[in-house]
C-alpha cells in the first residue's frame, strides 16, 4: 500500500511539473510591472541601472518599477517583497549568473516571472544580452516578440528527524550538503525514490540541476549537461571510497539526503551559494525537480511564420544562425577540451 500511494505521488507530480505556467518558446506579454535585481556594490551597475530605468519611465511610462534588495534605490523604483502581494511581470538583472540565482531566490517557494539578464561586461551561461542592448531587447518584449527557455528548478523540502515537514525552498543551480568547518568526514544516507542507495561517507552531496552542472558540480568532478536534458545530477565532493562516482538521475526521481543517525559531523546545506540551515543527524531534506522552472528571456523567438533575431552586436557573445547557443558556450567559457600545450604556445607566440 506503501509503494502504491508512493507511485501516486509521483504521478501527480509528474503531472503538475509538465504543466508549468511558462513553456520553452511561449511569448512574452507586454509587462506591466518589472523588477529589477542588480550586482551590489558595483558603481558600474548602478550607473547602468540609472540609465535603463530613464529610459523606460520616458518610452514605457506606464510601467510599475520595483527593487526589492537595494539599500540606496534610485528615484523611481518602489520597494517589493516576496511576501508582497503585487504581481510581477518580468525580472531584469544587471550583473553575472549570480545575481539570476539571487533573483531566483526571491521566488524560492512558488512561480517566477520571465528574467530577463543583462550582461555587464562579465561572461556567464546564463547572460545572452550585453547592456547595449536594453533599448532593442525591451523593445522586443514589450511587442510580444521575445521567448523564453525554461532552466529547470529543484523543489526542497526539509523534514525533522521524525519526518515532519519544517521549511521549504527553491534551488536553480544545485543544493549542497557539506560538512563545513568541521574536521570531520559527513555521513549521509541517500535514497532515490524511497529506495536506499548508499551511505556516503565524505566532504558532502550536491545535487544539482542541468543549469547548475557548470557550477559547484563540474568543479567536484561531475558531468555537463545540456540544459535541456530533463535530469538530476548526484555528485559526491571528495568521496572516502574512490569508487563513487556522479550520478545522472531521471527527472521523475525523489532523492532523499539523511544525515546518518552516527554521523559525527552535521551537514550544513547551501542552496545555490547562500547558507540555508545546518541538519543535524536524523533531519533529512527531499529534492525533486519543481514544477516551477525559471523562463529565461531567450536570444531568439521562433514564430509561425518567421525567426525573429538579434543582431550579434547586441549578444553577450556572439552567435551565428543555427549555432547552439550551450554548444558555444561551454567552447567560449569554459574553454572545452583545450589542450594546455596549445594554450602556452600560443601565450608564447603573443611574446
Amino acid at each position: 500500500m506503501r509503494q502504491l500511494h508512493r507511485a501516486l505521488r509521483r504521478l501527480r507530480h509528474i503531472a503538475a511539473s509538465s504543466s508549468s505556467d511558462y513553456s520553452s518558446g511561449r511569448p512574452i506579454l507586454p509587462p506591466k510591472s518589472i523588477l529589477f535585481v542588480k550586482k551590489r556594490n558595483d558603481k558600474i551597475v548602478a550607473e547602468a541601472l540609472t540609465y535603463v530605468l530613464s529610459h523606460l519611465q520616458k518610452v514605457y511610462p506606464t510601467t510599475k518599477l520595483y527593487h526589492s534588495t537595494m539599500t540606496d534605490p534610485p528615484d523611481g523604483l518602489e520597494h517589493w517583497s516576496p511576501q508582497s502581494v503585487t504581481p510581477i511581470d518580468l525580472v531584469v538583472t544587471l550583473g553575472g549568473d549570480g545575481t539570476i540565482l539571487r533573483a531566483s531566490s526571491l521566488f524560492r517557494r512558488g512561480r517566477i516571472p520571465p528574467v530577463l539578464s543583462f550582461s555587464m561586461g562579465s561572461l556567464g551561461f546564463l547572460l545572452p544580452f550585453h547592456i547595449d542592448s536594453f533599448p532593442k531587447v525591451l523593445a522586443r518584449i514589450f511587442a510580444g516578440e521575445a521567448t523564453t527557455m525554461e532552466r529547470m528548478r529543484l523543489g526542497c523540502t526539509f523534514l525533522d528527524a521524525e519526518e515532519q515537514r519544517t521549511d521549504g525552498w527553491q534551488v536553480m543551480n544545485e543544493v549542497t550538503l557539506h560538512r563545513g568547518r568541521s574536521a570531520h568526514l559527513n555521513r549521509i544516507d541517500a535514497y532515490v525514490d524511497g529506495t536506499h542507495l548508499t551511505e556516503a561517507v565524505s566532504d558532502g552531496l550536491i545535487v544539482a540541476t542541468p543549469t547548475g552542472s557548470t557550477a559547484y558540480s563540474l568543479s567536484s568532478g561531475g558531468p555537463i549537461v545540456h540544459p535541456s536534458v530533463r535530469t538530476i545530477l548526484l555528485t559526491p565532493i571528495c568521496p572516502r571510497s574512490l569508487s563513487f562516482r556522479p550520478l545522472l538521475l531521471p527527472g521523475t526521481s525523489e532523492i532523499q539526503l539523511r544525515v546518518h543517525k552516527d554521523s559525527r559531523a552535521p551537514a550544513e546545506v547551501s542552496m545555490d551559494g547562500q547558507e540555508a540551515r545546518t541538519l543535524h543527524p536524523g533531519e533529512s531534506v527531499k529534492i525533486r525537480v519543481s514544477r516551477w522552472p525559471v523562463p529565461c528571456v531567450a536570444r531568439w523567438s521562433p514564430s509561425a511564420s518567421s525567426r525573429v533575431t538579434v543582431p550579434p552586436q547586441d549578444l553577450a557573445l556572439p552567435v551565428t544562425d543555427g549555432e547552439d547557443e550551450w554548444v558555444r558556450d561551454i567552447n567560449t567559457l569554459l574553454q572545452f577540451n583545450a589542450a594546455f600545450r596549445n594554450k602556452a604556445l600560443l601565450r608564447h607566440a603573443q611574446l
